[in-house]
Formats: C-alpha cells, sequence, structure tokens
C-alpha cells in the first residue's frame, strides 16, 4: 500500500501531471468541452444545456464540461468565448444568439486552433467561420408533420389552421412546410380556414369563435403553438364542439399536461434535450473520433398522439434523448 500514499506527497504530485501531459499528445484519456450558452433563463436554451452536460456523463471516455452563460449578451458571448479560450478547452458548442454573432464567436474559435459546433441555427450566411456542424428545429417540417400526421388519421379531414402571427418568419416557415405537405397530399385533405392567433390564447379564442359563427364546416385544428390550442379548445367546448381534435406543436412541459387532460389530441413534439445531445455528439464525434458529422441535422419531429403518451421526449428527459439520438 506504499504507492497511492506516495502518489500523495507533494514532490511526485508535478512528476505525475507531466505524465499526464505526455499522454495526452498521443491519445487522451481526458476532455473539456465548453458550451457558450445564449441564455439560461430561456426554457429552450436551458433544457438544451443540461442535455448536453448529461451527454458528457454517458460519455466513453471522461468529459468535463464548462456552461458559461451570455445571458443575451454580444459582450458576454465574447467574454465567455475568451475564457474557453483562455482554459485551452478541447472543443466548444455555441447555442448563438444570432447567425451573425454566432459567425464572431465560431472565428475566435477558429483563431485559437479550438474545433466548435454549433446548435438552434442553421447557419445559413457567407462568412459562417470554419465550424463543424449544426443543429437546429425547423419550423417549416413541423408544419409539414402536422398535416400530414392529420391526413393519416383523418383522409378528406376538414382542417382549420390557427397560424401564428405575420411578419416576424417563423409562422412564414410553418407555411411553407404546411404548403409542402398540401401539395403532396394532393387534395386528400382540405385547409378550409387560416386564421392568425398571433401565438396568443384570446386572439385564438376569438378567430375560433368567429369561425364557428361563421358556420364553415371544420373537423380538425392545427394549432400553431400550445397557447393557441388552449384558445381553440375553448372556443370548441363554448360552442359544444370539443369532440374536434386539435393538433400543435412543441412539446413543452405545458403541451404535455394538454395531451393528458385532453386539450390537444397530438403534438409534433420537437423535444430540445435531442438537440443538446446532438450538438454534443457533433463535438465528441469530431474531437475524439475524428469523424466528421453530417454538416446539418434537423431536430426530429416526434409526433405523440394523446393515447401514447410513453413516445412523448420530454424537454427534461436526458436519458431518453440521449438513448433516441444514440440508438440511430
Amino acid at each position: 500500500g506504499s504507492k497511492p500514499a506516495e502518489k500523495e506527497t507533494t514532490t511526485a504530485a508535478p512528476e505525475q501531471t507531466e505524465a499526464v501531459t505526455e499522454a495526452e499528445k498521443e491519445g487522451k484519456d481526458s476532455y473539456t468541452f465548453g458550451y457558450i450558452a445564449y441564455d439560461n433563463t430561456d426554457i429552450w436554451n436551458e433544457y438544451s444545456s443540461k442535455a448536453f452536460e448529461y451527454a458528457a456523463t454517458q460519455a466513453d471516455v471522461k468529459v468535463e464540461t464548462v456552461v458559461l452563460d451570455s445571458k443575451n449578451s454580444l459582450e458576454e458571448s465574447v467574454t465567455a468565448m475568451e475564457s474557453l479560450i483562455q482554459q485551452d478547452v478541447d472543443g466548444i458548442s455555441i447555442f448563438p444568439i444570432s447567425t451573425e454573432q454566432g459567425a464572431q464567436l465560431v472565428k475566435m474559435a477558429n483563431e485559437a486552433g479550438i474545433p466548435v459546433t454549433i446548435e438552434n441555427f442553421a447557419m445559413d450566411i457567407e462568412d459562417s467561420g470554419d465550424y463543424i456542424a449544426s443543429v437546429a428545429c425547423e419550423y417549416d417540417q413541423i408544419g409539414y408533420a402536422a398535416i400530414k400526421y392529420i391526413a393519416e388519421q383523418k383522409p378528406g379531414a376538414k382542417i382549420f389552421f390557427c397560424a401564428g402571427q405575420q411578419g416576424a418568419g417563423v409562422y412564414e416557415k410553418y407555411q411553407e412546410g404546411v404548403d409542402r405537405a398540401m401539395e403532396e397530399l394532393d387534395g386528400q385533405v382540405e385547409i378550409v380556414a387560416t386564421l392568425h392567433g398571433d401565438w396568443l390564447t384570446d386572439k385564438a379564442y376569438n378567430v375560433t369563435t368567429d369561425l364557428i359563427s361563421s358556420g364553415e364546416e371544420f373537423d380538425y385544428i392545427f394549432a400553431n403553438n400550445g397557447m393557441m390550442a388552449q384558445g381553440c379548445y375553448q372556443a370548441l367546448k363554448d360552442a359544444g364542439m370539443e369532440s374536434i381534435p386539435i393538433v400543435s406543436t412543441g412539446g413543452s412541459p405545458d403541451d404535455y399536461q394538454m395531451l393528458v387532460d385532453g386539450v390537444e389530441a397530438a403534438n409534433m413534439t420537437a423535444p430540445v434535450s435531442i438537440q443538446g445531445v446532438q450538438t454534443f455528439k457533433n463535438l465528441y464525434d469530431k474531437v475524439v473520433e475524428g469523424k466528421t458529422p453530417e454538416k446539418f441535422v434537423s431536430l426530429p419531429i416526434v409526433p405523440v398522439s394523446a393515447d401514447k403518451l410513453d413516445e412523448f421526449i420530454a424537454w427534461d428527459d436526458y436519458a431518453a434523448a440521449y438513448n433516441y439520438v444514440y440508438s440511430k
């Protein structure tokens, strides 16, 4: 038992560190990954960063994580990148504030020779710097999935699309996916009305009530988010039409509850926990295993109906997200 004791003595310690550094140059047995959040008070970002940390605990080799929060500040994000460069981390995952700010951080990492990967943005700008890969939720895919789902459930459905707010680009992306699905389905379902609930419960209630009053017949609703699903449901209930199913998007903890309560019949879930695991995997594959991941991966859309809640991957269920990503 003299050897372990020897390691604890002060004289042996420096030698030991030197030996490790030499070994690290060959094939490292431990890594440090940085993570720059855009804002960890944002529920979407928070669950993603925690999924990233969880994935690190599951890795085959030891991976330490250093999570830094930009708090939605450009200045803070640059400071975070400087700090990670100073710590000489082995790789960095960035959740950018914008594509431009993302590119700025990517270039800082490039100059320092640290591999970097991106999440939540498809970095589709000219001068993005050199990054490994990106993973992001694509709204058009969700819109597409919702319409395809309805067509499977009810061929010939007359759909009311309670859409989000025009002008910011988010609803417009959804609409692209809806249009693509409608084109493919070629008349199998019909969209009888598209009215804008602007992401709000009361506005969705009002436009749904107006539609019911107009006498327009519909037998399925696609509500663009959970808050609008609530408004639509309340309007249906007041009119004695709550048997009309509502499909919504996101898969947040609130959406889960709405599936349980029968407000939503199904949800096109986009588990951000999967995004956090995927961005870790992109970094790990490149840095540790020397593999080049696919340049862009769309966050998978997992349709979950109220009668199959076991298929729901919660935003905070990091283990389920990990299994989903690593079982592929």
